[in-house]
């Protein structure tokens, strides 16, 4: 786990995560999020620009090695992406690197990815 930052304000584009108050807001909207979720975007905000192995993002959140066959980070990666593209729909802030891991930026989303997908 990683040491609080008092008065921390994580800012990408819209977003804007507080960790510290547990407060992520979009566009000035406050995003529902669990501690979960919450500290995984933190942890990949903290590390923006940067491809982050699935096995940092969880020995950094979870506190612990990552097991073999566990889908965590995935499974949380996918509800950050959701609540992030209901939020702010013409962005896209996680990007998977296949084999590598994900990527934090803020990045305009692509007319067909949102035709594509309905969001």
């Amino acid at each position: 786990m990683e040491p609080k930052h008092d008065g921390e304000v994580l800012r990408a584009g819209a977003l804007e995560v507080r960790p510290n108050e547990h407060v992520v807001r979009a566009a000035g909207r406050t995003v529902a999020m669990s501690v979960r979720e919450l500290e995984l975007l933190a942890a990949l905000a903290r590390r923006r620009g940067r491809v982050v192995p699935r096995e940092e993002l969880y020995v950094t959140v979870w506190g612990a090695p990552l097991r073999e066959h566990d889908r965590s980070v995935d499974v949380y990666i996918h509800k950050l992406r959701t609540k992030l593209g209901d939020a702010l729909p013409d962005w896209s802030f996680i990007h998977t690197h296949f084999g590598f891991g994900y990527r934090f930026e803020p990045e305009p989303s692509h007319a067909f990815h949102r035709t594509a997908t309905g969001s």
